[in-house]
């Protein structure tokens, strides 16, 4: 099959590198030329730049000339495509709603070169990028108003984790497929045959506007237990003296009815997904007349949780940040990753640099160039207190305090590193429950805060 990928940010470029290992002629096309350039070069320092994935840049090295190619220029290419897979940024607007502005504008830049091509094979357009339910109907008005000839439209929505989408590409657990026709059905079967009949993983063909759907559904009951165990277990460990969190956790997910993922406790669920989808869809709700109360409640919380500790330090362990330097481990959204976006981090920087610090002394093992673009000081001078650092102890060297916000491994357990870089009296706040150890850093003169335990002062037990 001949394929186009259109947009290559995370998902367009993890789609187009893997696919192509299937021995499809895969070009996949951006806007970007000093991005298209980075991946041509297959080299790994070039290509995460743009996109930090484990495995991707092998994929793409294995594969570019042969069945992966780059293009910056989509009208070469036009002619004998059998599909185009729209994976395009659709990020909010200020109430919520999808911004569709780059969707459409490749789509009506698309549309006359498709209704001028020669071949006039059967084309099926597919969304890949989350969209809001009913969109695939929009990009079928747009393609006949353009008069394009013998097309179909498809929606199959990506569900891919970030610091696994490539085995999670190879090995999925389901396929979902939302089309009208047979005809449209069967060219995406060749596409995904080796997933078809496949005795594990889940293909499943529905409507467009189902396929859609169940993707906004997905996104917000995973963000649903992250903020049931957020707003209710994490509470509860905080509230109640002498309960456990982890064997609060096992002792729930015994059942075999209560899912084990999102029982954990952290800072915030951040990165590209989450926060946009759940406001999408509550947004969506809203408009057509339906109440989205449980929705709303659990994107507060969410968001809640990623300022609620600092909150916590100033009331209960009685910390002025005023003129403290802080360090901060972990910027990226998770582990795994240099992706920045909706992360904890964010929200901890803003806290801090309005509480008046002197310094934020950040540390993460990906994701200091896209803190830098974040914290650009032309755009905010307080971001000039933010200085970057190569190593966990550099970072806390010369600092009063330190918060835990993304759950790398290197910070799990780091009671040892804190004691031989800071001495107390010195506060470690936990937003990732990294330090399982934490009543030895207490009793050795050290304050421990974390998410879904009560504040240790130094000294105390427990």
């Amino acid at each position: 099959m001949k394929i186009i990928v259109a947009g290559t940010g995370f998902v367009g470029l993890t789609h187009a590198a893997v696919i192509s290992e299937s021995g499809h002629e895969v070009y996949a096309y951006d806007i970007d030329k000093a991005k298209i350039a980075a991946y041509r070069s297959a080299e790994r320092e070039q290509i995460e730049r743009y996109v930090n994935e484990p495995g991707l840049a092998t994929v793409i090295a294995e594969n570019i000339g042969r069945y992966l190619f780059f293009v910056d220029d989509i009208k070469p290419i036009i002619e004998g495509t059998d599909a185009i897979f729209l994976c395009l940024p659709t990020p909010p607007n200020p109430n919520g709603s999808s911004d569709l502005s780059y969707y459409f504008k490749a789509l009506n830049d698309i549309a006359p070169l498709l209704a001028n091509r020669v071949d006039q094979r059967r084309i099926v357009l597919v969304n890949k990028s989350t969209v809001p339910v009913g969109t695939a109907r929009q990009l079928e008005r747009i393609l006949k108003e353009h008069d394009v000839p013998n097309f179909g439209i498809a929606s199959n929505p990506e569900f891919l984790p970030e610091g696994d989408a490539v085995e999670r590409s190879r090995r999925p657990d389901r396929i979902v497929i939302g089309a009208d026709t047979e005809e449209d059905l069967r060219i995406i079967r060749r596409i995904y045959s080796q997933f078809v009949n496949h005795v594990r993983i889940r293909y499943i063909e529905t409507t467009p506007e189902t396929a859609e759907a169940i993707k906004y559904v997905s996104n917000t009951l995973l963000l649903t237990y992250i903020s049931f165990w957020n707003g209710v277990g994490g509470r509860i460990g905080e509230t109640f003296p002498n309960v456990r969190m982890e064997d609060l956790k096992r002792g729930v997910t015994s059942d075999d009815r209560i899912s084990t993922w999102g029982s954990y406790v952290s800072n915030g669920a951040g990165g590209s997904c989450f926060g946009k989808d759940i406001q999408s869809l509550i947004y969506q709700l809203q408009t057509a007349g339906q109440s989205a109360d449980l929705l709303q409640s659990v994107h507060n919380i969410n968001e809640y949780q990623k300022s609620y500790l600092l909150e916590r330090a100033v009331a209960e362990a009685g910390i002025n940040f005023n003129h403290k330097s802080v360090a901060l481990l972990g910027l990226a959204f998770k582990k795994q990753t240099n992706d920045m976006r909706d992360a904890s981090s964010l929200k901890v920087v803003e806290g801090l640099l309005a509480r008046g610090v002197r310094e934020i002394r950040a540390y993460d093992p990906l994701a200091i160039h896209e803190a830098k673009r974040f914290f650009d000081p032309n755009k905010n001078h307080l971001f000039e207190k933010i200085t970057y650092h190569e190593t966990v102890q550099e970072a806390l060297r010369g600092s009063d305090a330190m918060f835990i916000s993304t759950d790398w491994e290197e910070f799990r357990g780091i009671s040892r590193t804190i004691e031989q870089c800071v001495e107390p009296p010195y506060l470690v706040i936990d937003g990732r429950r990294m330090i399982p150890d934490f009543e030895e850093l207490v009793a050795h003169g050290y304050s421990y805060l974390a998410v879904g335990s009560p504040y240790l002062a130094a000294g105390a037990t427990k």
